[in-house]
């Protein structure tokens, strides 16, 4: 998208707050002194056969990003591309029961969408929300000093592969990987919300990595982290082992090269491939002053987000990661 959009001139609005340049989880555009609209719009290919469980955690997926920016869900549209004349339409009910279920979970409206006809079923949603003009939240905020925080496990990219190739059972996912990607991240900002946050993103398609180089060149500063402090889904690491992957690792791997990446970890290929694995409705990293990261970590797992964890820190050295063993 980034390549695409070269050559076209951006937007001059001083009301809007919140574009495309630091590749943040939504537009935010100032509509009065105590309201900030957010917008944005996301839709996926299907990680599991179930529609009901797709239904869900596409729409979380797609509600996350105005979570991220410290917002309230409002309103959702569907985004629907659906075979009609090869899948039954009891497949797109139940698809669009779960995104219904979860626009009411947030608390939000369903209030319509549109629809064609593709060869593979597709389906998001475009959510608007509110945020006050002064208290946005980028993923360029972090300073040095800040502690990151890392919400939901690692790996479901890889673990979403091996089912349909027949390494990874579905009942296993679904007991220990869906009910996490279909969890709203409301709660963990609510929480997050409550301390001196400085900055959030949500962790999706760039893996890790891709996102940890986002907030670095966000705040020109480097970001370092600890791979043994890193959550990752029950059975990740294996099916890497077993010669699993995703069509994303390679170009993820390319991106995060490109930004001052130093490896001071002695790891194996496949350790290493999950810090590329993209994730579908992962958790939020926040960046928070590292005086109060174990008091929200204490708060989050109180609350329910158990995956919840302290992963490294911002410093004040040359923009880019480090990763530590």
């Amino acid at each position: 998208m980034s390549d695409a959009l070269k050559g076209l001139a951006p937007p001059t609005d001083s009301n809007l707050l919140v574009g495309i340049e630091t590749s943040d989880d939504a537009a935010v555009y100032r509509l009065n002194d105590e309201i900030a609209m957010i917008n944005t719009v996301d839709f996926i290919t299907p990680p599991v056969d179930d529609p009901y469980w797709f239904g869900q955690i596409s729409a979380a997926n797609s509600i996350s990003d105005i979570y991220s920016m410290g917002g309230k869900p409002l309103t959702a549209l569907n985004v629907v591309m659906f075979p009609s004349k090869l899948l039954d339409m009891g497949m797109l009910h139940d698809i669009l029961r779960g995104g219904h279920d979860k626009v009411v979970e947030a608390g939000a409206c369903m209030v319509g969408g549109h629809t064609v006809d593709d060869e593979e079923p597709k389906y998001g949603l475009c959510v608007n929300g509110i945020v006050h003009p002064d208290r946005v939240i980028t993923n360029a905020g972090a300073r040095p000093g800040d502690a990151l925080v890392l919400t939901k496990p690692l790996g479901s990219g890889v673990l979403f592969n091996a089912v349909r190739s027949g390494k990874f059972s579905f009942r296993e996912l679904e007991r220990e990987v869906l009910p996490q990607l279909a969890f709203l991240n409301g709660l963990t900002m609510e929480k997050a919300l409550q301390h001196d946050l400085h900055a959030c993103t949500d962790v999706t398609g760039f893996g890790i990595l891709g996102h940890l180089v986002e907030m670095a060149h966000g705040c020109n500063s480097r970001v370092v982290v600890s791979y043994r402090k890193l959550p990752f889904y029950p059975g990740a690491l294996e099916m890497y082992e077993k010669g699993e992957t995703t069509g994303s690792n390679e170009a993820n791997r390319r991106m995060v090269a490109r930004h001052n990446f130093e490896l001071r970890a002695a790891l194996s290929s496949p350790e290493e491939e999950l810090l590329y694995d993209p994730q579908t409705s992962g958790g939020l990293l926040l960046a928070l002053p590292g005086s109060q990261a174990d008091e929200l970590v204490s708060s989050l797992w109180a609350a329910g987000v158990s995956a919840a964890v302290k992963i490294g820190e911002i410093t004040d050295d040359s923009v880019g990661i480090t990763l530590e063993a």
